[in-house]
């Protein structure tokens, strides 16, 4: 269900939508926590003040999602410890619940692996800290406890947590280096696809040099200045050079594998300890395996 706002009568979000939702507004407001409602596809808080012309997304499918049960599904553990702990995530996993995928989640193996999660995010996403799409793999980080979380979730914001991607793309990117400074916002035309865009966007800045050059393609590494949904793929898509096996932004060659972006590494000060710390972890075997299969630049 999607909501364009046009008159306020209630500002605050939990009591605004009790005009759209059947439901109490408790519930509401757990929805809101769980993230089964959006404002300008942004996560807010329930006591967010809604304002004329803002689009409030809302997961037709949340009734389902909140029934959430652990699952013995393995996991490539980076790092834990009693605060937080790092995944090295699978291309295929979805983070958390969501559109009534309820199982096979990272948030289901988490649940299972350990008892301590934090529970900010509510029932659908403990411990989830920030995300990465489905079809892309490689390191992110979930919080054990709700201090942890906070603090992770504030150094997120000030951008104090340096994360870097590598990606595959079509087309031999002609700089060594190169900074995309386009701000994103949901695509008009396909509300599944995010695009840049002027209206009802937020500014969204990718910073890329490349790693080599292949005939016809280019590997890239990347570091996101802001963390906006799909901004990698959006940015690069934009420039004329989108992620190689990207259904949504460009074409699928290889659909047994997801896009050929990775989340390579990530750096940042232990929110309770202070210590600074470093993980990256490699390309997945079939990335490394396309790879291979492709004639290098001369």
């Amino acid at each position: 269900m999607e909501i364009r706002v046009e008159e306020v009568k209630e500002k605050r979000l939990d009591k605004f939508l009790t005009n759209y939702i059947d439901e109490s507004r408790s519930y509401i407001t757990k929805l809101i926590k769980n993230g089964n409602v959006l404002v300008n596809d942004e996560e807010v808080n329930p006591h967010y003040e809604v304002r004329i012309d803002d689009i409030i997304t809302i997961d037709e499918d949340y009734k389902e999602e909140l029934n959430i049960e652990p699952e013995n599904i393995p996991l490539d553990i980076v790092y834990e410890d009693d605060d937080i702990i790092l995944i090295n995530k699978p291309s295929g996993m979805v983070v958390h619940p969501g559109n009534g995928n309820n199982t096979g989640t990272l948030v289901n193996a988490l649940m299972y692996h350990t008892n301590s999660l934090s529970d900010l995010n509510g029932e659908v996403r403990p411990g989830i800290v920030h995300r990465i799409d489905k079809d892309t793999s490689g390191i992110m980080i979930a919080a054990k406890n709700n201090k942890a979380h906070e603090i992770l979730s504030d150094m997120l914001s000030r951008h104090e947590i340096e994360r870097e991607y590598i990606a595959l793309v079509k087309g031999e990117f002609p700089n060594d280096t190169a900074t995309i400074d386009a701000p994103i916002g949901r695509d008009e035309k396909n509300r599944i696809r995010m695009a840049v865009t002027s209206k009802n966007s937020k500014d969204a800045i990718t910073h890329l040099r490349v790693i080599k050059r292949y005939k016809g393609y280019t590997l890239l590494r990347l570091k996101l200045e802001t963390g906006r949904t799909h901004q990698i793929r959006v940015h690069l898509n934009y420039i004329g050079y989108p992620i190689v096996n990207d259904p949504l932004y460009g074409t699928c060659d290889n659909p047994s594998f997801g896009q050929f972006l990775h989340s390579t590494s990530i750096r940042f000060k232990h929110p309770i300890t202070g210590k600074e710390l470093f993980f990256e972890v490699p390309l997945p075997k079939e990335f490394d395996t396309y790879l291979e299969g492709l004639e290098e630049k001369e």
